[in-house]
């Protein structure tokens, strides 16, 4: 339900001048507030927005990338897991051409939406790296355990 919320969010958020966000539980994790203020000003040719929720962040308009901080981290997974920017992700494409990004091993974790058809998920996730890594990671892609 919560996944289908936040999507809908990501399709909603062109009229509105702040993006609706739900912070996620352990949004107020110390960890989280290092990630949001690196968090960059532009994802590609997408302009960062203002969002409602602590350790949330929103780019394009309408909004194409959405990303809380302050998930449950996950270590075992039989997500696909991939590399971006030095940064492990576990991708979920139930809902493509929308794309979730949960960061693998990370406590806690960050969740990215990427609307394919308006964004890049590598270029995203790429710009999103730097701010993402000030959470330390305790496996790599190469030991997901399915």
């Amino acid at each position: 339900m919560r996944k289908l919320l936040l999507i809908s969010v990501l399709f909603l958020t062109g009229c509105t001048p702040v993006v609706n966000l739900e912070a996620a539980e352990g949004s107020n994790d110390p960890l989280c507030a290092e990630v949001s203020v690196r968090l960059p000003q532009e994802l590609g040719n997408l302009k960062q927005r203002e969002t409602n929720s602590q350790a949330t962040s929103a780019w394009g308009e309408p909004a194409a990338v959405l990303l809380r901080c302050g998930l449950e981290g996950v270590e075992v997974s039989t997500l696909p897991c991939v590399t971006a920017g030095d940064v492990d992700w576990l991708v979920d494409d139930s809902n493509a051409p929308s794309y979730r990004f949960i960061s693998y091993a990370r406590f806690p974790a960050v969740e990215v939406v990427v609307d394919s058809t308006k964004a890049s998920g590598v270029t995203s996730l790429e710009g999103l790296a730097q701010a993402v890594s000030q959470i330390p990671a305790t496996k790599v892609c190469s030991e997901v355990q399915n």
